[in-house]
């Protein structure tokens, strides 16, 4: 007769094996720093979120993350995933800023925690609550650490977090390297979307310093000499949001994308 164990080990859903994972750090390993653009899932409908994902890959981006702080529709968003997938070649990566944010159809997802929340189920119950339907979805699962910078604007609100403060970098050294010891392999630095200021080059420098994993930087970049400054101060990706909601931001968005490229 088997033993438990070995029933529950028969049952088990194969995962994938990092592909995407090993994709970015390839890409990284080449470039030194890639960028990305996340698309949010509220308010947008697929085929426009297939159009907009499409025009961001031929600027030279080299992912798509999709999620949102409010998104609150799994049927909606897997429908945006779907599309977006028959418009690029690129890895579709979901960023879920909670359960919700979990859709079959996707290549990968940012398992992420929020390291600053006040709130624990931001840190460790979403997660849980979110775990099986990962696995029983065969979602490749990326394990990162998420830690807002400043206001954070509607993730920092959503999600609780007491926000570093900007000039404050000891503060986001300390969470980053428990995320680290925590066994989190990317860890992303989030002034916000649409946040007025980003994330400090000394911040990113002192974080850069202690953690060993790949670095991300989000919120307030919108020139190419922002991405550069975060670039050389030791960022691996740079995530692009909120420009891609604004009429014209192809010219831009592909000169950071070169512009980090060619570091």
């Amino acid at each position: 007769m088997s033993s438990s164990t070995g029933s529950i080990q028969h049952r088990q859903v194969c995962p994938q094996l990092r592909q995407v994972e090993s994709k970015l750090k390839d890409l990284i390993a080449k470039h030194h720093t890639i960028c990305v653009g996340l698309i949010d899932s509220e308010n947008i409908s697929p085929a426009v979120a297939a159009k907009l994902a499409a025009t961001v890959e031929k600027c030279g981006a080299k992912a798509i993350l999709v999620g949102g702080s409010t998104a609150i529709d799994q049927i909606e968003l897997d429908a945006v995933v779907r599309q977006i997938k028959t418009a690029v070649t690129s890895p579709v990566i979901l960023f879920p800023g909670n359960v919700t944010g979990v859709a079959p159809s996707a290549d990968a997802i940012f398992f992420s925690s929020l390291m600053n929340s006040d709130n624990p189920y931001f840190i460790t119950e979403a997660q849980a609550l979110g775990a099986l339907a990962i696995r029983k979805y065969n979602l490749e699962a990326i394990p990162m650490g998420y830690i807002i910078v400043g206001g954070g604007g509607a993730a920092g609100f959503i999600g609780r977090a007491r926000g570093i403060p900007p000039n404050k970098p000891g503060l986001a050294v300390m969470y980053a390297l428990a995320a680290q010891y925590f066994g989190m392999r990317f860890l992303y630095l989030e002034a916000g979307s649409g946040a007025d200021g980003k994330v400090s080059i000394e911040l990113i420098t002192k974080v850069r310093h202690i953690y060993d994993g790949v670095l991300i930087i989000g919120g307030g970049i919108k020139a190419p000499e922002d991405a550069v400054a975060a670039a050389k101060a030791g960022a691996n990706i740079i995530v692009i949001g909120t420009m891609l909601e604004s009429e014209g931001f192809e010219n831009t968005l592909r000169d950071i994308c070169k512009s980090v490229s060619s570091q």
